[in-house]
């Protein structure tokens, strides 16, 4: 069985209803990135970020995986299906998924502020007072700016066994996610799945881009890679 990669951003996830990670004037919903999305922001203001992360977990409970979602899940059916995914809602896993990886953390778990890899299931809010094991402050599991990325290894070797790369709602401009496409072997089809790629078929070999929203442009993916 063919191994399937994809890398999915936030695209995928708006037709859900979940707005995209950074909206053109450089914000959040509603809010400055850097303010609830980095280092320097927690220790700033915790409080605000904790809210912030709350209002996204409660989001998730009333979102559901749309079409894109589940047309991945049904390529299992025909390849090894990995997905490598920027975002940290957690719509493929109710898709059902076999094999999701989190580049950027996951809303619905915590992670102790004193040891990283004490990491915790979490659905509800998570306020100033919560703590681990070790009697640290619980933090969202979300990688923030400035932070390293501690799956992108795992993302990388991923990649390196693609036979087929999918690309889905990302513009594949931030990275270190970006570079992940220069690690797959150099001959193998490559597909871009957006309705405003930023990149030109002659950006990489076999490569074919699907001007299409994730929903449209997986169905088209299904009749093209499907026996």
């Amino acid at each position: 069985m063919k191994k399937l990669v994809v890398l999915t951003g936030a695209g995928i996830s708006a037709e859900s209803g979940l707005k995209t990670f950074r909206d053109e004037n450089g914000l959040w919903e509603g809010h400055d990135i850097m303010k609830v999305a980095s280092p320097e922001g927690y220790a700033k203001n915790p409080e605000l970020v904790l809210d912030f992360y709350n209002q996204r977990r409660k989001q998730l409970k009333h979102v559901k995986p749309n079409e894109a979602h589940l047309t991945l899940k049904k390529l299992e059916k025909y390849y090894d299906v990995s997905i490598i995914t920027q975002n940290v809602d957690n719509l493929h896993e109710k898709a059902n998924s076999s094999k999701v990886l989190h580049l950027h953390g996951e809303l619905t778990k915590v992670r102790s502020t004193k040891n990283n890899n004490l990491i915790y299931d979490w659905f509800d809010d998570l306020i100033l007072g919560d703590l681990c094991e070790l009697g640290s402050q619980l933090r969202p599991h979300i990688v923030w700016f400035g932070e390293a990325v501690p799956m992108l290894e795992v993302a990388i070797e991923i990649t390196q066994k693609a036979d087929i790369l999918v690309i889905i709602g990302t513009s594949m401009q931030v990275y270190p996610a970006a570079s992940l496409v220069h690690y797959c072997k150099s001959e193998i089809p490559i597909y871009f799945i957006d309705p405003k790629p930023m990149i030109s078929e002659s950006a990489f070999e076999n490569l074919t881009i699907l001007s299409k929203t994730a929903v449209e442009g997986t169905k088209e993916l299904m009749k093209l890679l499907s026996y």
